[in-house]
């Protein structure tokens, strides 16, 4: 099933994917908040793409494949967080596409459906905390800090909304 936004179309991710999420996940810019910023070896991105493809068959929905003007930009959307309560935020859309509003966008859509369809009661993000314009995202679309917790041996900023983000 694919879902819309005013610009993008969110799909489940498909074996025909991985090219793309290979190469996303090589570039250093993508990976550089990460505690290791090493980028993504294809193996590693291969075995991504079947967690993300597990998470689907498990829960029936996952990080989607975004795609903008019939072309794959990134992926991004909620999972099951099996670490904090509620469910867990991410997106990493293709550095040349930073800038345009499509996480913004990205995020909305993805509370629209965690809070109409899930019936969630919170939605998680998690940031590094030099990464200004991953925050700036968050709290635009109604996200407020919580508290700083350690995730993968690293300084993370909490982050949270529930339902009342939508009339944000």
């Amino acid at each position: 099933m694919v879902r819309h936004t005013q610009r993008l179309s969110l799909r489940a991710p498909e074996d025909r994917d991985l090219p793309f999420l290979t190469e996303l996940f090589s570039r250093p810019e993508l990976v550089v908040h990460r505690p290791n910023p090493t980028p993504d070896s294809p193996e590693e991105s291969a075995r991504r793409l079947v967690r993300d493809k597990a998470h689907w068959r498990v829960h029936g929905f996952g990080r989607w494949a975004v795609e903008a003007e019939g072309r794959l930009i990134g992926f991004g959307g909620v999972t099951v967080s099996t670490e904090f309560e509620g469910l867990n935020m991410s997106y990493h859309l293709h550095p040349d596409c930073w800038g345009s509003g499509y996480a913004t966008e990205l995020v909305r859509g993805a509370l629209a459906f965690s809070f109409s369809d899930l019936n969630a009661r919170r939605v998680i993000g998690l940031v590094r905390p030099v990464n200004l314009a991953s925050r700036r995202v968050l709290e635009k679309c109604g996200f407020g800090f919580r508290r700083e917790v350690m995730l993968h041996g690293a300084p993370t900023h909490l982050f949270s909304c529930g339902p009342e983000a939508l009339s944000a």
